[in-house]
């Protein structure tokens, strides 16, 4: 089974070099990378979030948390929330919940993404669908979601 069309059309549109990798079923980053056999440091884990009632993409390793209160002073945002199920499932469309892929402008949406993500020179990142991920390099990756993308260092150990 191939990884969801809305997102294998995107990749195949921007003509770029990518991985698509079938696992058995997981549902957390963490167990990505346990079952693939790699360093969490190079799964990325999506979050969806609001900043100040906007929905955005936000993509960490999966060896750490989020920091809410750098996030706030990177994005200059007053309230930082995770995005409901029910908002997910009617504004994110063509891919399962827990599974979404971090490229925001899929769906119109910024993209931050954590510094020490985008050390990595691969990395692997959710498919759309709780069997399959991509694998592809930092730049790429970075080429991909440059007018949506904002960088910076909001993650903490875990």
């Amino acid at each position: 089974m191939a990884i969801p069309s809305k997102v294998s059309k995107f990749l195949d549109k921007a003509g770029v070099k990518y991985e698509a990798i079938q696992h058995r079923t997981v549902y957390t980053a963490h167990d990505k990378a346990a079952t693939l056999k790699v360093a969490p440091k190079i799964i990325g884990k999506t979050l969806l979030l609001t900043l100040d009632k906007n929905p955005v993409i936000v993509l960490i390793p999966a060896n750490k948390n989020l920091d809410k209160i750098k996030l706030k002073k990177i994005v200059k945002a007053k309230k930082i929330d995770f995005v409901s199920e029910r908002i997910i499932k009617n504004r994110i469309k063509g891919v399962r919940v827990g599974a979404i892929p971090p490229f925001g402008n899929i769906w119109s949406l910024p993209t931050f993404t954590d510094n020490a993500l985008l050390k990595n020179p691969k990395i692997i990142v959710n498919a759309g669908d709780s069997t399959k991920s991509i694998k592809i390099s930092s730049a790429v990756f970075k080429k991909l979601v440059q007018e949506t993308l904002t960088t910076g260092n909001f993650a903490k150990a875990r």
